[in-house]
């Protein structure tokens, strides 16, 4: 008997898409918690300090909870439900389907950022209301934003499934952000940071995420945003290129 050939990619991740879709849809009551109410009560706060420093100070408080609630969430989100799938099975059973991992972690993702573009809108335009800036949203915002949620997607399915419980996962994701968050111009604009810590910024993918948030969604658009895009395509290379080495799928 002939043996059946797997199904292209793309069917093999619109059907993982529609999977995960069916799985995130109950949790959008943390999805308002967590992606909308958090990221408009630190606008509250710290723009309450920034707001003596002016404008630019307060695109940096705007900008950096967007990345909190971008590029963090969507890492945190993969490390609980991948935590999930694995205490309860459900991962053993996605790796005897002929489907790719990096095409399951693709579909997982994309599913959460649908789902989640909704509360993004309204911390966007929320937090600028909040915060009295004006908004210059430029077309290259719908590459970029959903590129600074990427990169982190691979490395939080690979912490996951790395730890014996999810909650070892999330405390070292929520480590990592912390990290990341406190590196770099993210939150705090570089003049007011000190040269080290401005350097080891770039070795972060939230500095290029806060630095092409602030010029597609602020103005004005400069020749930084190649290497911003760039980094950030480069870190998601790096995360599913580990994933690849270090996350168990399938025994051969």
């Amino acid at each position: 008997m002939k043996k059946r050939s797997p199904h292209p990619l793309y069917i093999q991740l619109y059907d993982l898409f529609l999977i995960e879709l069916c799985n995130w849809r109950w949790g959008w009551r943390n999805l308002i918690l967590t992606g909308t109410v958090l990221p408009i009560f630190g606008m509250i706060l710290l723009g309450s300090f920034a707001r003596e420093l002016g404008a630019e100070a307060l695109s940096y408080v705007l900008v950096g909870n967007l990345v909190m609630a971008l590029l963090f969430e969507h890492k945190g989100k993969l490390i609980s439900h991948f935590s999930y799938m694995k205490a309860a099975g459900s991962l053993d059973y996605f790796a005897t389907l002929p489907v790719s991992k990096f095409l399951l972690i693709l579909a997982a993702f994309a599913a959460f950022f649908l789902l989640f573009l909704p509360s993004l809108l309204v911390t966007l335009l929320g937090g600028a209301w909040l915060l009295g800036l004006h908004i210059l949203p430029h077309p290259l915002a719908v590459l970029v934003v959903p590129l600074c949620a990427l990169p982190l997607a691979g490395l939080g399915a690979l912490l996951g499934v790395s730890f014996r419980t999810p909650e070892e996962a999330m405390a070292t994701g929520r480590l990592l952000t912390i990290v990341m968050l406190a590196t770099g111009p993210v939150f705090i604009p570089p003049d007011r940071l000190p040269d080290w810590l401005v350097w080891l910024g770039f070795c972060s993918p939230a500095t290029y995420a806060a630095s092409a948030l602030r010029q597609v969604l602020l103005g004005p658009i400069t020749q930084r945003l190649l290497l911003d895009v760039a980094a950030l395509a480069a870190f998601v290379v790096l995360s599913f290129w580990v994933v690849d080495r270090l996350m168990e799928w399938r025994e051969n």
